[in-house]
């Protein structure tokens, strides 16, 4: 693995499914020794807050759950 000019690397593929890190997961870096470790950030709450806080409010109508699952069946 090299380190880019931008000092980017790619974590590989088998290493971000194992530890779950999809994109936009919040990473941080700690140093110990000479070495250097990786892991989710304690603040992530994941894609799925953020998904939801996106979209809180934007509904337009009050539709019951057998409608939307109507709907989407469409």
């Amino acid at each position: 693995m090299r380190i880019t000019s931008k000092g980017q690397v790619t974590i590989p593929q088998n290493v971000r499914e194992q530890m779950g890190f999809l994109a936009n997961t919040e990473v941080e870096f700690f140093v110990s020794g000479n070495k250097v470790f990786l892991q989710k950030a304690e603040n992530d709450e994941g894609r799925g807050k953020d998904l939801i806080a996106c979209m809180k409010g934007k509904a337009t109508a009050a539709l019951r759950t057998d409608r939307i699952l109507a709907m989407t069946r469409e």
